[in-house]
């Protein structure tokens, strides 16, 4: 053997110093690899403490609110931030503090359950055309263009002129019967990368049957995308439960939301000359959709493989 030949196989493995971190990578799952890159994002971190000081406020409304937000003190109306009442009354008595706390509660509400049925409709769909391809591809996915092609705030209007009444469980239903589209694509793109995997064609080589490749195999190595695209998703959901009851098309008094205060607050009057009527709503819709958006961002540098930061 070559002096040189000696020297090269005399030479210490120096891989694994090369790299800092992967000695404290080793034997961590894919999960934890992706909890520990979400706690260094810290606006990810900062979004998590002020959604669960935003959800903390509105479950514990009824320990921290001193007034009923559905009472009427018609001697008391469009009264100032006082004592008693921290931000003021509306046109109607109500205590507006009160129904800012409260309307959290279905404010995030709305967001939340809108989400968990959207992606459950979304995703079914999704996982069933990029699984099974085709013509049942080729029809979802006709489907799925065009609903996007149509603006779901208007589609929604369109339903909410039909119906007589629109109540929380309506408006809710028909925020995820119009938005579950995007969904519906993404699950349908992992599918279909993930449905040639070796791993998908093993488990259909020893006879497993559909629903277990699917719920076994391929959703959890979908999850990530869906994650993130409902963490983001409930940040619009919000936003748009906002928008409709400030357009009087939400949920209907008097249930406190804060779109409908923001629609209470719809006069020059109001906007010039009774800030806190408007302000503090508008003010919890920003922070909530900021935070929510944060969290979304740092799930998905989190579960991006390919993202350098670790």
């Amino acid at each position: 053997m070559s002096s040189s030949a000696e020297v090269i196989l005399n030479q210490p493995e120096q891989g694994p110093e090369l790299n800092p971190d992967a000695k404290g990578r080793k034997g961590k799952s894919p999960f934890q690899l992706a909890i520990r890159r979400f706690v260094r994002n810290r606006m990810a971190v900062v979004g998590i403490f002020i959604l669960l000081a935003v959800t903390l406020l509105s479950i514990c409304a009824p320990l921290i609110a001193k007034n009923n937000p559905y009472t009427s003190d018609l001697y008391n109306t469009d009264a100032r931030p006082d004592g008693k009442h921290w931000l003021g009354t509306d046109d109607t008595g109500r205590d507006t503090f009160s129904r800012l706390l409260y309307g959290g509660r279905i404010s995030l509400l709305i967001g939340l359950l809108t989400m968990i049925f959207t992606v459950l409709i979304g995703g079914t769909l999704g996982a069933i055309a990029g699984y099974y391809g085709k013509w049942v591809d080729m029809i979802i996915m006709r489907a799925t263009d065009v609903l996007l092609t149509l603006p779901t705030l208007l589609m929604f209007l369109f339903l909410a002129s039909i119906l007589e009444k629109t109540s929380l469980w309506v408006l809710i239903v028909a925020l995820a019967l119009t938005s579950w589209a995007t969904t519906a694509r993404i699950v349908r793109g992992q599918f279909l990368s993930l449905r040639e995997r070796e791993f998908v064609l093993s488990a259909r080589a020893i006879g497993c049957s559909d629903l277990r490749i699917i719920f076994r195999h391929m959703i959890p190595n979908a999850l990530g995308p869906i994650i993130v695209n409902a963490t983001l998703l409930m940040a619009v959901m919000i936003s748009v439960e906002s928008a409709l009851s400030f357009l009087g098309f939400g949920v209907p008094e008097p249930t406190p939301t804060w779109g409908n205060m923001l629609n209470g607050a719809r006069n020059l009057r109001v906007l010039t000359q009774q800030p806190w009527l408007w302000i503090p709503p508008g003010f919890m819709i920003v922070i909530t959709v900021l935070a929510i958006n944060f969290i979304g961002d740092g799930l998905r540098d989190a579960f991006d493989t390919r993202s350098t930061r670790r």
